[in-house]
């Protein structure tokens, strides 16, 4: 009854509910301009990642990270030219005076050392290379490609592609700073392009990446939002065949997304292109409650009812279903919160909330606007059978058969799920289309791996770095690390100290080898350091206690689980031959590769946790153990499906994967629980469990597939997106829901008319 005189007020009073909706909509929409978007690419880890905890520390012990690479690439060839090599020395000098720039290495400015009787001499690889002649290039190339500091870092091992790296202190306004540094280098690379049209230029690095993140999550706002809003008022219309009826859903949609997007902004939200399809999600699923409600109005009214009498049916059948697909929905994606990546919290928060202001609009402003809209409706014929009648007769008739063809595709499609690989590649988060991603593949191909594990290797005391000893083990770890395959360059302090050893005995290379005095050693560090020039001193390789050195191992593309077995194999070395050596790799990369594997963990925790409340949910709200036990098998199997599908054929699961069962769980149990709602009611009208079957299909077979349909086109729009961690998740959503959508009209009926025999 408090239902009944609640939807008469609402039709009533429907002209009071519109500008209700309307003042609430001011209110909340002003929020929208407090937005945030972000290009910090940290934002993707957790304050308690243990493995960003690290990262921070080995900053905070010898400097920071933020980088950004320039390649250059003579069309002739070789970069040992006076045009390549005075193109780098120009980049080098203007590298310096990029905004927030600490510090610049390049081929060119490379400190070489040598020994001038009894004076060591540091000075510039190269110094003015107009003035260079053919010997002097011939020494240049042999000294850069014999030093094992540079060779496969700023110059390639083949002197065909040179390099300079800017290291950067980024302030607190990170997102500012990197369009600034960003848009300073793209400038001056400009420049150099019309200056030197024989040399290629390309531009890659952790700050670059940053800018990166920033185009995409403009791009996904931009873009794809649109593109999704008018592919939901296409398809709706055409699937409803109602204008008018359509429109009503396109204003409720709008309503929900202004709303949900204005309480995002008055509570600081913050938008990156791991959760910037939040405004795509909530309009896809909005549809689906709206759909039901405007479905069955237009076939109330095909049957003879009045506008208004078809509104209070529709209302009337729908309220709780509705409630109960939001409510498991809204579980589904709050299980985000367990994620290891803060952006998926707020994705899970934000859907979540949208898919209660879908219900609230769903109830209150949609059949107001129903109601005053001169909404029309096509007779229905009762002598001619429409096609969910029919399929209904069919999934009756070959139920046996259904079973057996569903049973062997799931078999067929779940044994693909151990082919997956929980893994990714960071730098292919990004497709072809950004330059960002061409420079790096580039750079990655010709001069070095941008992938890099860090290890901190502690001598035990202060000085201790010197040691003879010391040095040596830090030697042996290098040459093991060389020895691997995909290793492209090492950085070891090692290296340093056996130059300098040579150098201050003539420069005879039999004593290329680490010092045997620890005192003449530690002089041979100290007059390095006092010879080397402003900002290209040796703190970003020793730390203040000269206690510890900092060996970094770059690789080339491996994925993060080549990565981790890598560190481990690494490990296991160190465990063996130098264990005071022993511990964990690390550095961003390493961030990165442990993401995808950390989160894998922390979102099976969490779906385990919603499916299990979901799933005592429908028991409850069924009030019939066995029809909520089977209600279980269409909603489990889809994404497990879906994960086989995906071992076939691709074969690695990265972050979208982690999350992704989370999140279509909660979507597709909504067509469980409007079949299962109409069957109840069927069967406690007194029908069979077959004819309860038909009368179903006849009643909201139409709405479920527009409902799939719909969500399905929504996701699949996330396909077209440029960022890895969007369009793998759009895409398994979509063929999730696809899935879904046939275990719902040919798995869940015949079980239901095999275990549920009871009149």
């Amino acid at each position: 009854m408090q239902l009944e005189r609640y939807i008469d007020a609402v039709l009533r009073r429907r002209w009071l509910v519109v500008a209700l909706a309307v003042v609430i909509l001011l209110i909340t929409g002003a929020g929208g301009q407090f937005i945030k978007t972000t290009n910090d690419y940290r934002i993707m880890f957790g304050e308690d990642n243990p493995q960003l905890a690290a990262f921070r520390t080995l900053e905070k012990t010898f400097s920071t990270s933020d980088t950004a690479l320039i390649a250059v690439a003579p069309k002739g060839g070789s970069v040992f030219t006076k045009e390549a090599l005075g193109a780098l020395e120009e980049l080098t000098e203007a590298g310096w005076k990029t905004p927030h720039s600490s510090r610049v290495d390049s081929l060119t400015n490379y400190n070489h050392s040598q020994a001038e009787g009894d004076d060591l001499i540091v000075e510039p690889l190269v110094d003015d290379a107009s003035a260079l002649n053919d010997a002097d290039l011939a020494r240049i190339r042999k000294t850069a490609l014999s030093a094992s500091e540079i060779a496969g870092r700023l110059v390639s091992h083949d002197g065909r592609v040179g390099g300079l790296a800017i290291t950067f202190i980024l302030p607190d306004d990170l997102d500012a700073a990197v369009i600034e540094i960003s848009d300073y280098l793209n400038d001056l690379l400009a420049k150099a392009r019309a200056k030197y049209p024989d040399i290629s230029f390309y531009l890659t690095g952790d700050v670059i990446m940053h800018r990166a993140f920033a185009d995409v999550t403009k791009e996904e706002l931009e873009t794809l939002m649109p593109l999704v809003f008018l592919m939901i008022i296409i398809a709706t219309a055409l699937l409803l065949r109602s204008v008018l009826g359509t429109l009503a859903i396109v204003i409720s949609i709008v309503f929900i997304l202004i709303n949900t997007l204005g309480v995002a902004g008055w509570l600081g939200a913050v938008f990156s292109p791991t959760n910037s399809g939040v405004p795509i999600i909530i309009m896809a699923i909005s549809v689906a409650n709206s759909v039901h409600i405007v479905t069955a109005t237009l076939l109330g009214m095909g049957n003879g009812l009045d506008k208004n009498a078809s509104i209070a049916a529709s209302l009337r059948n729908n309220a709780w279903p509705v409630f109960l697909t939001s409510l498991t929905t809204a579980i589904g994606f709050l299980s985000l919160n367990t994620s290891d990546s803060p952006p998926f919290h707020v994705l899970g928060n934000l859907v979540a909330l949208g898919v209660l202001c879908s219900f609230v609009y769903a109830m209150t402003l949609l059949p107001a606007l129903l109601s005053i809209l001169p909404l029309r409706a096509r007779r229905i014929s009762t002598e001619k059978s429409s096609f969910f009648d029919r399929f209904g007769d069919f999934v009756v008739e070959r139920r046996a058969y259904l079973l057996t063809f569903v049973a062997v595709l799931t078999a067929l499609l779940i044994s693909g799920i151990p082919r997956n690989e929980f893994t990714e590649r960071w730098v292919h988060y990004f497709d072809e289309r950004y330059q960002f991603r061409r420079d790096t593949d580039f750079v990655f191909e010709n001069l070095t791996g941008l992938d890099s594990l860090e290890y901190s290797l502690k001598a035990g005391r202060e000085g201790g770095i010197t040691d003879p000893e010391y040095l040596k083990k830090v030697e042996a770890f290098a040459e093991w690390c060389r020895k691997q395959p995909k290793v492209s360059h090492v950085r070891a302090f090692s290296d340093v100290m056996k130059r300098l050893n040579k150098n201050m005995h003539g420069d005879d290379p039999a004593f290329y080898k680490i010092p045997e005095d620890p005192r003449l050693a530690a002089q041979y560090l100290l007059l390095y350091e006092f010879s080397l020039p402003f900002g290209m001193d040796l703190n970003n390789r020793i730390d203040v206690a000269k206690s510890t050195t900092r060996m970094t191992v770059v690789i080339r593309t491996l994925s993060s689980k080549d990565q981790r077995d890598f560190d481990e194999h690494a490990q296991a070395w160190l465990r063996a031959n130098i264990p005071e050596f022993a511990a964990e790799a690390s550095g961003i990369t390493m961030v990165f590769a442990h993401l995808t594997l950390r989160n894998i963990h922390s979102m099976l925790r969490g779906t385990i946790i919603a499916m299990a409340l979901i799933s005592l949910i429908l028991i409850l709200v069924f009030k019939n153990v066995r029809v909520g036990l089977i209600s279980l098998v269409p909603n489990f199997i889809p994404a497990a499906m879906t994960f086989g599908l995906w071992g076939h054929l691709v074969g690695r699961v990265g972050l979208a994967g982690s999350v992704m069962t989370a999140i279509a769980f909660g979507i597709i149990v909504d067509d469980t629980i409007h079949f299962l709602s109409k069957y109840l009611r069927n069967r406690r009208e007194g029908l069979s469990a077959t004819e309860s079957v038909r009368a179903v299909f006849r009643t909201v077979g139409h709405a479920l597939w527009t409902t799939t349909a719909v969500l399905s086109l929504g996701f699949l729009v996330f396909a077209s997106s440029g960022f890895e961690v969007s369009w793998a998740l759009g895409l398994m959503v979509a063929i999730t829901l696809v899935f879904a959508l046939l275990a719902d009209f040919l798995l869940l009926p015949p079980l239901l008319m095999l275990l549920d025999r009871k009149d």
